[in-house]
């Protein structure tokens, strides 16, 4: 079957839901997909935040080989020491008391909008921020300020509204003891890689004093070391009550979390919540091991320190080309890249010279590379970045 033929059997079976990039890979191997005509890419996309440790992880391949040959699948009417083992890790990972596991990041959110309501009653106000993505599922489609994901899936969930980003006086309208939670992604990364003030972050620590709302940290994207820590919003002074995990954590493969503080642990309690797939034991055996990696090789601490690099000369960048680069942010390794223009046709001349990134938000080029990029592998971005920039002056 050649690439055509792929693409044709891509329109007859599947709903057309997605525009999809025209390269048929057929394998990955540490920082680079191998395309069937032989291309290799330097991606850095890394299936969109996902595979933290790349592709092909021998680490990742050991432990889900081990796991899937004692077993598969087991319901959650029975537990699994590699279940308790990963809950373990990723709740001393995250400084929470408990947590429940889901196949994804949306499925997370909806459990969490499930314990908000048990705890506060359908009354109060549930607040999302302006921009925001939370999922397409309908309780964090309604939790997703974006209208173009809302249009025609109307009406959505009652008593959820937004604040507008980094607004502090909406932010201070709003709030007040009617209010339940505030879902918050420190960095948005549908919304174009956009960071929270620090101000922001302030004045919703304060208002949580005052109200007693709950916080939820959606660590979706952002978090398991992709912005240099843990997770984001260590970089402020907040303190969530509530932690949504997914994408990284299962290291590609279907694993998601929601962490909470022991003083939401009676609120689900029997039947009140379930999932069949969620906490798969081969998907924590992955878990695992992306966890055990990031610990026994300090990738985080690496992946903030290259960063710095990073940032310096892609600012550099900014300042010879500022014609075309408006804006660069983000921490880490989760970037944004804001241009005045030519932002699908540097997207297209990257994949021409064999490098994957991805367009959010209209103009703003996210980068969300493996945590195990090099050095080597940041210098050859920018060599190209230069050499697209010289072509587009």
């Amino acid at each position: 079957m050649n690439t055509t033929d792929i693409f044709d059997k891509e329109k007859k079976y599947f709903l057309q839901t997605y525009k999809r990039i025209p390269i048929e890979i057929v394998s990955g191997s540490g920082v680079y997909l191998s395309a069937k005509n032989g291309d290799k890419y330097l991606d850095f996309m890394s299936g969109l935040g996902v595979n933290a440790l790349g592709y092909s992880h021998p680490r990742i391949i050991e432990a889900v080989t081990k796991q899937i040959k004692k077993i598969s699948h087991l319901s959650n009417y029975f537990i699994t020491d590699i279940q308790t083992e990963f809950a373990d890790k990723l709740l001393r990972f995250s400084k929470m008391d408990k947590l429940f596991l889901t196949n994804s990041g949306t499925e997370a959110i909806e459990g969490v909008i499930k314990l908000i309501r048990m705890k506060f009653g359908q009354d109060k106000k549930i607040y999302s921020l302006t921009n925001s993505f939370h999922g397409r599922t309908y309780g964090s489609l309604t939790l997703t300020e974006r209208k173009n994901h809302r249009l025609g899936f109307e009406p959505l969930l009652k008593n959820i509204d937004y604040i507008k980003f980094n607004n502090i006086e909406d932010l201070k309208d709003k709030v007040n003891e009617n209010t339940a939670a505030i879902f918050v992604e420190f960095i948005q990364g549908e919304g174009g890689i956009q960071p929270i003030s620090n101000d922001f972050a302030n004045e919703i620590t304060n208002l949580k004093k005052e109200y007693d709302f709950s916080l939820v940290a959606d660590e979706i994207q952002s978090g398991i070391g992709r912005t240099g820590k843990n997770f984001t919003y260590q970089h402020y002074n907040v303190n969530p009550d509530i932690i949504v995990s997914a994408k990284a954590i299962g290291g590609g493969l279907p694993l998601g979390a929601f962490m909470i503080k022991n003083k939401l642990n009676d609120i689900l309690d029997y039947g009140k919540h379930g999932t069949t797939f969620g906490g798969n034991p081969v998907c924590c055996a992955a878990g695992i091991a992306v966890l055990d990696y990031l610990s026994e090789n300090n990738l985080i601490s690496k992946v903030d320190n290259l960063s710095i690099y990073f940032f310096e000369k892609l600012n550099n960048l900014k300042e010879k080309y500022p014609n075309i680069i408006k804006d660069i942010r983000g921490k880490g390794f989760m970037i944004g890249i804001e241009v005045n223009n030519f932002a699908n046709e540097i997207v297209n001349k990257f994949r021409d010279k064999k490098i994957i990134v991805n367009l959010t938000a209209t103009n703003v080029l996210r980068l969300l590379p493996p945590l195990i990029m090099e050095q080597k592998h940041l210098d050859i971005f920018l060599d190209i970045f230069d050499n697209i920039l010289i072509e587009l002056s």
